[in-house]
């Protein structure tokens, strides 16, 4: 299992946005214009890229992300992606781990929005990302600035003139319509949900908590170190939208000896701040949901103690441990 990426240099928008080019949101590469030496989907595996020495296939040098053939003609590289959700782009990160003598010098981003898996010939592109010089081995943290088409659904990586990238992350915020009046899961990264903060990630990130499709393994949840000092672990989530909590969903699949024992749920209805200052109030927020025994490798349905009004929540794990999905279900309010 990979230890979660925790880079304390990496730029804001990596933990204020979401990762739209997500597999596990349904994001797909759908085309490019070479990919001889590794596949594009590579690209967008959410694990961080490994290197396996004296490891070939019939092509070459097995290289884990994409990676396109020595260009002997004029032009250059480019793949397609098509995010999992609509969003609106905040940032990327154009990794070229491992790629030391094989790294494109420079790259660039494009986006659309289609409503088709790949956009047509005529399709409107818009740059948001000019050329950018690229190193070996390295994160390229790149900030994309608002323009006046705001949301997209495809994003095209030119890559000036050819070679690899282990990996393609697109920062953003989703933007979907939810339906007044219709019940959805209000902390869905899919919907808009996002995490403001957690006090430890040691084994598994706490963005996995909002993954809309159910675990595949351990390493795809939410699992903090074994706790040595009393208290608990926590982590703040920021709603899709504001709205009234009804049913609580834990999961904990896969999670044996080591899924927290007990959980609870505070909120609150926060109108202006911080992401400094809601961690901070978030200890005296009211109680939704009473202290839960849990079990584990399986779905617990709770009640709310409390139905109010909420933007953000805090969802304490106790001692510490393992959980695989939260899902929070209710109708939206303004």
């Amino acid at each position: 299992m990979a230890l979660p990426s925790l880079d304390p240099d990496a730029p804001a928008f990596t933990r204020t946005g979401i990762n739209l080019a997500d597999p596990r949101l349904g994001a797909r590469a759908v085309l490019t214009s070479d990919d001889f030496f590794a596949p594009m989907g590579r690209m967008l595996d959410p694990e961080p890229a490994i290197f396996i020495p004296g490891k070939y296939d019939d092509n070459g040098k097995w290289m884990d992300g994409w990676e396109s053939r020595r260009k002997r003609v004029s032009g250059h590289d480019f793949c397609i992606v098509k995010l999992g959700v609509a969003g609106e782009l905040m940032g990327v990160d154009i990794d070229t781990s491992h790629f030391t003598g094989n790294f494109p010098p420079a790259a660039s981003i494009d986006a659309c929005w289609c409503d088709d898996d790949i956009p047509s010939a005529d399709a409107q592109w818009t740059e948001v990302l000019r050329p950018t010089a690229l190193n070996g081995n390295a994160h390229h943290y790149r900030a994309i600035e608002k323009t006046a088409q705001d949301v997209y659904t495809h994003v095209r990586l030119n890559i000036y003139p050819d070679g690899g990238v282990a990996r393609l992350r697109v920062f953003g915020r989703p933007r979907r319509e939810l339906t007044q009046g219709a019940r959805f899961d209000f902390a869905s990264a899919i919907n808009g949900a996002r995490i403001v903060a957690a006090n430890n990630q040691h084994y598994g990130l706490a963005s996995n908590l909002l993954l809309p499709t159910r675990a595949a393994n351990m390493g795809e949840g939410w699992e903090t170190r074994r706790r040595r000092e009393p208290g608990g672990d926590w982590c703040i989530v920021e709603l899709a939208t504001p709205g009234e909590i009804d049913q609580v969903h834990v999961d904990t699949a896969h999670f044996k000896g080591n899924f927290a024992d007990r959980c609870s749920l505070q909120g609150a209805f926060v109108g202006a701040g911080t992401d400094e200052s809601v961690i901070t109030q978030s200890m005296f927020w009211p109680v939704l949901l009473d202290e839960q025994k849990l079990e584990m490798d399986r779905v617990h349905t709770f009640a709310p103690t409390r139905i109010m009004p909420v933007t953000h929540v805090r969802f304490n794990i106790l001692p510490d441990g393992g959980v695989s999905r939260l899902h929070l279900m209710g109708r939206g309010s303004t």
